[in-house]
């Protein structure tokens, strides 16, 4: 018997175990000589996900956003270089993993097959000592991702296998959501890879990269947050550890197109326009203030970082009620990181990866040759000869100093590329932030959740609590999403169906090994 052919949605990856969430049933469109409005309050990928999908449901939508560009933390904004060129700044490199379904199917509203987007042919990993990992061989399905991964890796010898503490290590091999806060939430990433007893050189190669991606130090870092990280990117889903990158500039390649949709959709972008403060009505809708004016929305959604919300929220005295007036106060930032950007006057060597995580290199976590997949920078350095390299540090002190530390990453890209100690600077610009959301220790309860105490006032990004197992730019764009859904099923519309990898782990005998180990704890 011939299955039939699976819809097109259910196409976004090769994981057949993928899990579909369907919103409740509706109408296609809102319906009705007056358009519900919505005010989304802020740019990046979250508030960009919720405009898409109201204003392609017919809501009338404004979105507010205070840098004069769109795409928030996976920006970028126009520069011009020392040698005179126009290039493109940004917040640095982002991985597109096959795993970010929904934030894929966003950007499949303007390119179908995402074509914008070029896969990098390895996850190359490198410690100092001259050790090297690689996924580019390691199998995609669990769970022979982790065995073939144990196997090639040199970071796991066969002699240190037989101490590890195998019973501590089984909530990986069944995380769900909320269920993995409440077992692993109390303790940091940095204790729970001390129980499990991980190789040390497995843990500064390999399972670091994953706590630090959350522009944390695993001592700070919620151990929850470490496996479900496992569980997306490894354990738990079949698409693998290889990851997508966009190849031009990301207003070019990603929000631009996004941009033209909305207005096509009748959105009104304002861009360059920070939100003063909220204001509930006494008729249920919402002021939104700025310098330039003041309009009414019916509805509103924050997408917000972690230090606009806060702000925000406390300029806007009368949204929500206590409890969560002080949960929102109490979200905590990550610690400061740096992106160095450098354009030299003569190349790396060709042998050198578009991507290259690092560990050992004092502060130095990755480096990347935008040559490699971006077209700017490969026109740029075919005009010139040269190179654009950019070098990453997540995680600094907080005392640290931003001049000081752009010193030690070229003093450590001299090491990891020792070609570029006789390259000459033509241009370097360095990005220090600090609005990262940090996923504290026991700070699960303290996260916000789309919906508050306000009907009519969703929140949505990264930082926000979600019952599906997503994370980064891919909770970003899934929250965004669910807080279109929310008030499209106030007004009786259907909203958007999302994706998520498996949300329980994927063999029985583990979860029940799993399972019992829970138990007994």
């Amino acid at each position: 018997m011939t299955r039939p052919p699976r819809p097109a949605a259910a196409r976004r990856g090769r994981d057949r175990r993928a899990r579909v969430v369907l919103p409740p049933p509706g109408a296609p469109r809102v319906d009705g000589d007056r358009r519900p409005s919505t005010a989304v309050v802020g740019g990046g990928i979250a508030g960009l996900a919720a405009a898409t999908a109201l204003a392609e449901r017919g809501v009338d939508v404004t979105l507010y956003e205070a840098r004069p560009y769109l795409g928030g933390r996976v920006g970028g904004w126009p520069v011009d270089l020392a040698d005179g060129t126009p290039a493109t700044m940004s917040r640095g490199f982002h991985a597109f993993f096959r795993q970010y379904y929904n934030l894929r199917g966003l950007l499949r509203r303007t390119d179908p097959a995402l074509e914008r987007l070029t896969p990098l042919p390895d996850y190359p990993l490198r410690h100092r000592d001259g050790m090297h990992d690689s996924f580019r061989h390691v199998p995609r399905t669990p769970p022979w991702s982790a065995l073939g991964f144990a196997a090639l890796s040199p970071s796991f010898p066969l002699r240190d296998l037989p101490r590890m503490n195998a019973a501590a290590a089984l909530p990986l091999l069944d995380v769900r959501v909320p269920e993995i806060y409440e077992r692993l939430d109390a303790v940091s990433a940095h204790d729970f890879l001390d129980a499990v007893r991980f190789p040390e050189s497995a843990r500064h190669l390999a399972f670091e990269v994953f706590s630090r991606s959350f522009f944390a130090d695993p001592r700070l870092l919620s151990a929850a947050e470490m496996a479900l990280m496992f569980h997306i990117y490894f354990l738990g889903s079949s698409e693998g550890l290889l990851f997508d990158v966009p190849a031009a500039p990301f207003p070019t390649a990603l929000w631009e197109p996004l941009a033209a949709l909305l207005e096509r959709h009748g959105a009104d972008l304002r861009t360059s326009t920070p939100v003063e403060h909220v204001e509930p009505l006494d008729d249920g809708g919402y002021e939104i203030a700025t310098d330039r004016d003041e309009r009414r929305h019916d509805t509103v959604v924050l997408a917000l970082d972690a230090v606009g919300l806060r702000a925000l929220v406390d300029r806007s005295v009368r949204l929500g009620d206590t409890p969560w007036r002080e949960r929102i106060a109490r979200l905590r930032n990550a610690p400061p990181f740096l992106v160095s950007r450098l354009w030299l006057d003569r190349p790396v060597a060709p042998d050198r990866p578009g991507f290259l995580g690092t560990s050992g290199y004092g502060t130095l976590d990755n480096v990347s040759v935008l040559e490699r997949y971006e077209d700017e920078a490969a026109r740029w350095a075919a005009r010139t000869g040269g190179s654009v390299v950019e070098l990453h540090a997540y995680a600094l002190p907080p005392e640290a100093s931003p001049e000081v530390e752009q010193k030690r990453l070229l003093d450590q890209l001299h090491h990891v590329h020792p070609e570029t100690r006789k390259a000459g600077i033509v241009d370097a610009r360095h990005e220090w932030g600090t609005d990262c959301p940090l996923f504290p220790v026991g700070g699960y309860q303290d996260r916000p959740t789309v919906r508050t105490p306000d009907p009519g006032l969703m929140v949505a990004g990264d930082l926000v609590r979600t019952s599906l197992p997503v994370a980064l730019m891919e909770r970003a764009a899934t929250t965004g999403f669910l807080a279109a859904n929310a008030l499209l099923e106030r007004w009786g519309v259907r909203g958007q169906p999302l994706w998520t990898v498996p949300d329980r782990g994927r063999s029985a005998l583990l979860r029940g090994l799993a399972g019992a180990a829970g138990r007994r704890g």
